[in-house]
């Protein structure tokens, strides 16, 4: 039964549906559709991890880049939810990164709730010139797909024969992953601060 669920082009359309929606709502597993995908590509066959990655990654490129769109066109404070406090806090951060390195920045930024969302809002709001960002959005988006079906894919190759215990295993890996790196960019932020400060000083 699971076999024939993933076997055709719905369960892609459900995933890249998912990581499309994670661009905007925090609360959409997107994640989670990639590394599950990811694990049942290697124990069933279906769908081929390469089309999980491409499509994952497409979806997430797109979805940074209507972010983009809205911040560019419509500005960072038009509408209410743009000016929740939790939002300008990661808009903020998101501006001194930005300043700093748009590369990095991009990539560290999956791992952090609402600062994907924020990263993408006040690159179009400062205009970043738009074909280096498509560039940038690609790369980080190929590489973050690839990381999260490389977890599904890795854990139902320890677990063979077993493809709903190694999604299982598989996800909750990559949740904690993901906490553990939020934890440490988190850290290494806040001990920049003081840092960031003394130089503003003097």
């Amino acid at each position: 039964m699971l076999s024939d669920a993933v076997n055709g082009p719905w369960a892609l359309i459900v995933m890249a549906l998912l990581v499309f929606g994670d661009a905007f709502l925090v609360l959409v597993p997107g994640e989670i559709a990639v590394t599950a995908l990811g694990a049942l590509s290697t124990s069933t066959g279906a769908p081929p991890l390469w089309a999980v990655i491409v499509s994952a990654a497409a979806a997430a490129a797109c979805g940074d880049l209507l972010c983009y769109g809205i911040g560019r066109w419509v500005g960072i404070d038009r509408w209410r939810w743009m000016r929740a406090e939790r939002l300008q806090r990661a808009q903020r951060w998101a501006r001194g990164r930005l300043e700093a390195g748009t590369a990095v920045v991009l990539f560290t930024a999956r791992f952090i709730p609402f600062a994907r969302l924020a990263i993408n809002l006040v690159a179009g709001a400062t205009r970043i010139p738009i074909a280096r960002y498509v560039g940038l959005v690609a790369l980080a988006a190929t590489g973050w797909a690839s990381y999260q079906a490389a977890i599904g894919a890795l854990f139902a190759a320890m677990i063979p024969d077993a493809p709903i215990v190694s999604v299982l295993v598989s996800v909750v890996v990559a949740i904690g992953l993901g906490a553990l790196i939020d934890l440490v960019i988190r850290r290494r932020a806040r001990r920049q601060k003081p840092v960031a400060a003394n130089v503003t000083s003097d």
